[in-house]
């Protein structure tokens, strides 16, 4: 039987995961730092019959009694989203990027050769565009001018043209635009090397929009979906920033959590990375409307205010993880946002 250790096993995603491998057959135990962005009640003593503990993986000793038998590391710990501000900035690099190579470290001297890590979408900056004159073009950041005054698509750099946006594959360019995107990039990096240096195996998923039960309400780290379901158990319109017409991948927790299941299984030499998507693209003002119908509540409204640092559209092409890892998506979007809607939060 397999031992799976799975950090930040408490949170969102990393609960579901460690029910669906529970219930695949493995051996599992959790690891969770319970930090205040994610928990803020005790954490339970298991999840899905495996045992809690909590550590902060940048003890490098109690890294190493965590790893004792593993076999495996499911790589879930992260501080996520866009946070309070820029004084968040070392939290986010510290749990995020030491935490993680402090678990490579003692990984390499325990003698586990193999991760699957919980990458995100956002490292791919803006998503993938074409121009109908100058063919495939990465747009520059969006300027702060062009928002305010409702410029929100990207443009073409060599003819200022409006640009279509294309599902983006693994092989785009990696472009982050947040502190949260930039210290996902680095995990990747880091892990890579690890890989290489170690003849380790590494499954990097880099995740869409996930929503679900159990998504963390009202904080600053929460998902923009649990942020509208508040508004909503509050008998108010969903606040959609923009004009609504960003472009997402809104992808269930629980195909998340077997696609994680999925790269277990796999036979995967190296560091490899893959979407993870549903493959079903919506607009923001599309799930903002669809959560409002499964609750017959107001339809939200569009705002025109903006994030620096979000992008315009950012939608996957799931192919690669449906040719290697065997996952495809089952769960689309109004059957996933009726699901959610009456789901519990964190």
């Amino acid at each position: 039987m397999t031992h799976v250790l799975v950090t930040g096993g408490a949170g969102f995603i990393g609960s579901h995961v460690t029910a669906a491998l529970v219930a695949d057959g493995h051996s599992v135990s959790v690891v969770d730092s319970a930090h205040r962005a994610a928990h803020r009640v005790p954490l339970p003593p298991h999840i899905a019959g495996a045992p809690v503990s909590i550590v902060d993986l940048r003890d490098r000793e109690a890294v190493s009694r965590s790893l004792r038998g593993v076999d495996i590391v499911v790589h879930q710990a992260a501080m996520v989203g866009m946070g309070v501000d820029l004084d968040d900035l070392p939290d986010y690099v510290g749990n995020n990027d030491l935490g993680t190579a402090v678990m490579l470290a003692e990984m390499a001297r325990a003698g586990v050769s193999r991760m699957v890590l919980a990458s995100s979408m956002v490292v791919y900056g803006e998503g993938a565009y074409e121009c109908q004159e100058h063919g495939s073009q990465r747009p520059q950041p969006r300027a702060v001018a062009d928002l305010a005054a409702g410029r929100f698509e990207a443009s073409c750099p060599v003819c200022g043209a409006g640009l279509t946006s294309v599902p983006v594959s693994e092989d785009a360019p990696l472009d982050p635009r947040s502190v949260y995107a930039a210290t996902k990039l680095a995990q990747e990096h880091l892990a890579a090397s690890w890989a290489r240096q170690a003849g380790g195996s590494v499954v990097a998923l880099r995740y869409h929009n996930v929503y679900g039960p159990g998504m963390p309400r009202d904080t600053p780290y929460s998902g923009v979906a649990a942020i509208f379901r508040s508004a909503l158990e509050a008998g108010r319109p969903p606040r959609v920033f923009e004009d609504g017409r960003q472009r997402r991948d809104f992808v269930h927790v629980s195909d998340v959590a077997r696609a994680n299941v999925a790269a277990l299984r796999a036979e995967v030499e190296g560091f490899s990375a893959y979407n993870i998507a549903s493959g079903m693209p919506a607009t923001v003002l599309d799930m903002a409307g669809a959560l409002a119908d499964a609750v017959r509540g107001p339809q939200p409204i569009v705002t025109g205010e903006f994030r620096l640092g979000d992008v315009r559209h950012l939608v996957a092409s799931p192919e690669r993880a449906g040719a290697d890892l065997g996952f495809r998506a089952e769960i689309d979007l109004r059957t996933g946002m009726a699901d959610f809607a009456h789901a519990a939060l964190r």
